[in-house]
């Protein structure tokens, strides 16, 4: 069986990264840079992210994320996107708007670079956007034809988010090599289209460890605001480690069992709760 590899062209993580988003622009677009945004990330860093594109001279256009990565709200910023004439796009903010980002990329064929601001999933490394309906409920997945052209992780803007959302990106990224761990022994084919790679698996191990020697300090560090080496790796295990890990390792039930209780829950404020309540529950003996 033919084996692959996804990733994006380029992981960048680091403090104080969002005053660099036009720089990072510079290097894919020409005309102008979209900017998707969460409506929290729009109120409360908005000078901060277009202070970037006016240093450098680059035009811009900030448009706040209407909530659901839908059909419909993609067509929507499509057709803003080309009244602007832009030719690349951010999704700046969580899983959803990223996802939207990465789904108008692939329908203009243009470039595509993804700001999460929370490390609560591995969804940012992928070349996949989840589809819902309007009113919130899976409708499908759209894979794409290639990875982000780059990832951009601010450590100073992931410190101060909610904790619980670290917890559930821990929760979420344990599963990575065990499922990546039953895809090699069954030799299914992982969502990257084929075999699976040592380097695959490897890095699903690196992440399961990591996750087990930093995870608490990474919550602890970010209860208390401060970015530590043990929260820069929790960061990079949740969104690069176990974006490669699920794409080209494998996904299996645990990921059938956690969209089916999504739908069945979707209308809770808790993210992930089960897969956080796995951690919680077997780092209890560590906390005493």
């Amino acid at each position: 069986m033919t084996k692959i590899i996804n990733s994006p062209s380029k992981y960048i993580q680091g403090k104080n990264e969002i005053a660099n988003l036009a720089t990072y622009y510079k290097l894919r677009g020409n005309s102008g840079a979209y900017l998707l945004v969460d409506k929290f990330i729009f109120d409360n860093f908005k000078d901060k992210i277009v202070e970037s594109f006016k240093k450098e001279g680059v035009n811009y256009h900030i448009e706040v994320f209407g909530g659901e990565c839908s059909k419909a709200e993609i067509n929507r910023n499509i057709d803003i996107l080309k009244e602007k004439k832009c030719d690349a796009v951010f999704g700046i903010g969580g899983g959803k708007t990223l996802d939207a980002a990465k789904a108008i990329s692939y329908y203009e064929n243009i470039p595509v670079f993804i700001v999460p601001t929370i490390a609560s999933t591995d969804a940012p490394c992928s070349a996949l956007s989840v589809i819902y309906t309007p009113s919130g409920e899976f409708e499908e997945y759209l894979f794409l034809k290639t990875n982000p052209d780059m990832v951009i992780m601010d450590t100073v803007v992931i410190v101060n988010a909610p904790a619980r959302l670290l917890v559930a990106g821990i929760g979420d990224a344990l599963a990575t090599y065990y499922e990546a761990k039953a895809c090699v022994d069954s030799n299914a084919t992982s969502i990257a289209g084929g075999g699976i790679t040592k380097a695959a698996i490897a890095i699903a191990e690196l992440c399961k460890d990591t996750l087990f020697e930093d995870g608490l300090k990474a919550k602890i560090s970010v209860e208390n605001k401060v970015v530590t080496k043990a929260l820069e790796n929790i960061i990079e295990a949740n969104t690069y480690l176990s974006g490669i890990g699920f794409e080209s390792g494998g996904l299996a039930a645990a990921h059938a069992i956690s969209q089916w209780t999504y739908n069945f829950r979707r209308r809770t404020q808790y993210v992930s709760r089960r897969k956080s309540r796995i951690w919680n529950n077997n780092t209890a003996s560590l906390r005493k």
